[in-house]
């Protein structure tokens, strides 16, 4: 006997297929990726909806941030740093530095001191160092934490300081923390250490945004002292990896007012992940050094591709040289096209890169890039001694950034991602000796390298290019 439900499941999966087009194209970022998804939507709704609910969206829904909210508890908080800041803050000279501020919406503040920390030893000893010295609290917040040699340290460290009497506010990415066992977690919360995944709300519906990934390291003490860059907790940081061995990394720590903004952005996170506000201290402390600071937290709950853009106004502020180093290069459209231009008028255009894969989707992608940009005068650099990871870049020697970010889609479009940018000659010296001492360990990429490659080799880079939006 015919079952006329056999017939109506398919129909209301077409209908809410349907209903998803509609939301894609209200949604979707570019009529590349707009088309597929209505494509998949409408031959294969079955297949396609939940994969739409995970990959298809670029805006994370209901994120609150105090800098726009209406929430009063937040705005309290805002109040206070913008109070703490005003005597502090100024409006920079530098058209860079004022499109930076906006997409942030955090002033550029003076009376900054940046000490740069380069690799796992120099990061991790500055960094324990400020935790075993903290009062009153710690707020902390990584992308990975791994249960290892490291591992341990830390979470020996946050265990005796909570047991001090001090407050503990740890926040980590389920995704990228999907290893970390409970146990490790249930010791920190035992001695009293708040422990939170910022994935986990009390929306239902934020567990299907895992597509949506919080990537940025911060510590701060005592509201007096904070840290950001590109390291995450594991031995592989320190340089102890088998497979990737020395591990080159950067991280920078901020005193001065820069402290309180970078201090916002983990409330804002925090405030995602628990509904709760810490009581802070918003007290700024500038110092002697005076280096001008501005930090730039960047998302995909931003109303504008506020990572994309930044990235593209320092591209098109460069007139001498525009050095950056990131680990993953699957730049979009128009950062490809922003490093052409730069190269095409004459800008010394380098990029530093990993010659071993962490990520191998990622890796294989950036070899397609090859003719992209060889050709135009950008400069592409394979780091030989170990594993490259820092997210840095350099503008005509002029001004200097240190952050979480890469030149991928995911940093770009889909992470929640943290700069610091600052202007001080001698920090942007440093900067620039750094980079210099980081290229005399790397090879120089040329044309014929993809080009020489087995077809095989060719054929998976591309397929790999094309899942970019999902890397």
């Amino acid at each position: 006997m015919f079952d006329p439900f056999i017939l109506l499941v398919p129909i209301i999966f077409h209908l809410i297929g349907i209903g998803h087009v509609v939301h894609a194209l209200a949604h979707v970022r570019t009529p590349v990726a707009t088309i597929a998804w209505i494509t998949a939507l409408i031959a294969f709704p079955w297949i396609a909806i939940p994969f739409y609910w995970i990959f298809g969206r670029n805006k994370l829904s209901g994120y609150v941030q105090a800098r726009r909210s209406d929430d009063a508890a937040l705005n309290e908080q805002v109040g206070a740093l913008e109070l703490s800041l005003s005597p502090h803050s100024f409006k920079s000279k530098i058209p860079f530095i004022r499109t930076a501020a906006r997409l942030g919406g955090l002033p550029a503040t003076q009376g900054n001191d940046t000490k740069l920390l380069i690799d796992g030893k120099e990061t991790f000893s500055a960094l324990f160092n400020a935790l075993t010295r903290a009062k009153s609290y710690i707020l902390i917040q990584f992308f990975i934490v791994k249960d290892d040699g490291l591992g341990t340290r830390f979470k020996n460290v946050l265990i005796e300081r909570a047991q001090a009497g001090v407050r503990v506010h740890f926040l980590y990415d389920e995704f990228g923390s999907l290893r970390l066992p409970s146990g490790y977690l249930r010791e920190l919360e035992d001695a009293g250490v708040e422990c939170r995944p910022f994935g986990r709300t009390r929306r239902w519906w934020t567990r299907l945004e895992i597509n949506f990934r919080n990537h940025r390291k911060i510590t701060v003490v005592d509201g007096e002292v904070a840290f950001l860059g590109g390291h995450n907790v594991g031995d592989e940081y320190m340089g102890r990896s088998e497979k990737f061995g020395h591990w080159r990394d950067t991280h920078l720590q901020l005193e001065g007012p820069a402290v309180q903004a970078v201090q916002l952005v983990f409330l804002e996170d925090w405030y995602w992940a628990t509904h709760e506000i810490p009581e802070l201290d918003w007290e700024s402390r500038p110092q002697e050094e005076d280096v001008s600071t501005t930090i730039v937290p960047t998302g995909p709950a931003d109303d504008l591709p506020s990572m994309q853009l930044l990235y593209a106004e320092a591209i098109n502020s460069a007139r001498e040289k525009f050095w950056i180093a990131s680990p993953y290069f699957v730049p979009d459209d128009g950062i490809l096209t922003a490093l052409q231009t730069a190269a095409l008028r004459g800008v010394d255009v380098r990029i530093m890169l990993p010659a071993k894969a962490d990520h191998l989707l990622v890796w294989l992608s950036s070899f397609t890039f090859y003719p992209e940009t060889l050709p135009f005068g950008i400069r592409l650099f394979r780091y030989q001694t170990g594993f490259m990871h820092q997210k840095a870049f350099l503008i005509d020697d002029r001004i200097a950034a240190v952050g979480t970010g890469n030149l991928d889609n995911r940093s770009l479009h889909l992470n929640f991602e943290i700069t610091a940018i600052f202007t001080a000659q001698s920090d942007v010296y440093e900067i620039s000796s750094m980079f210099s001492k980081d290229f005399e360990d790397c090879k120089e990429a040329e044309l014929g390298e993809f080009r020489s490659r087995p077809m095989w080799f060719r054929l998976a880079a591309r397929a790999a290019r094309l899942l970019a939006p999902l890397q």
